[in-house]
């Protein structure tokens, strides 16, 4: 693995990841939930799933996920861009099956969703613990590609008239919605507070 700091950094930080995989010929690709620990890649859902399915088989799986950091503006529409960070991995899946293995990666996922989370909510009964699958993808082969910096024109094009430069974005938190159907109500925990 090429770069595993950055890599690492990239998967912890994006939101989602998208998991391809082939099914009888026909491709699949599905945003979903991760987290990671060391060089795991967690992934989660119902046992119907034909994703999970496909990588507790132990199939090959491309997962990717992708920062969006801006927009960037040329002179020349032939020449507009963006600016992003994103990780390509391939390996294989392994179902998890011991209660330890799978409430540690569900730990890794919702504290990747939200740090602090795991301990601040009901912890998966019995029967939604049998009901889901879990499967740990190693990290063995993945690459981190990026671009940064404004537009690249062509030289005879920076002295058209036109607006050029970039245009950040980012994802941002709103205020915190309350639940209408809470039965009571519960301070806002620490980790939602500064958002």
């Amino acid at each position: 693995m090429q770069d595993p700091e950055r890599i690492h950094a990239i998967l912890d930080e994006a939101p989602v990841c998208h998991v391809g995989f082939t099914v009888d010929g026909q491709p699949f690709v599905i945003p979903t939930l991760h987290g990671r620990r060391g060089d795991r890649l967690y992934l989660h859902g119902a046992k119907a799933s034909r994703l999970l399915k496909h990588a507790a088989a132990g199939l090959p799986l491309c997962v990717t996920a992708t920062l969006v950091d801006g927009l960037v503006l040329a002179r020349s529409v032939f020449h507009h861009s963006m600016n992003y960070r994103s990780v390509v991995l391939f390996g294989t899946g392994r179902q998890l099956e011991s209660d330890g293995e799978k409430l540690e990666a569900l730990a890794a996922i919702s504290d990747h969703l939200l740090p602090g989370r795991w301990n601040d909510a009901r912890l998966p009964t019995r029967k939604e613990l049998d009901a889901t699958s879990v499967i740990e993808v190693k990290i063995d082969e993945a690459t981190a590609k990026m671009r940064t910096g404004g537009p690249k024109d062509d030289e005879a094009d920076y002295a058209l008239p036109h607006w050029a430069g970039v245009l950040p974005l980012r994802t941002v938190a709103g205020p915190p919605e309350p639940d209408p159907l809470r039965k009571a109500d519960v301070p806002l925990p620490s980790y939602l507070g500064s958002r």
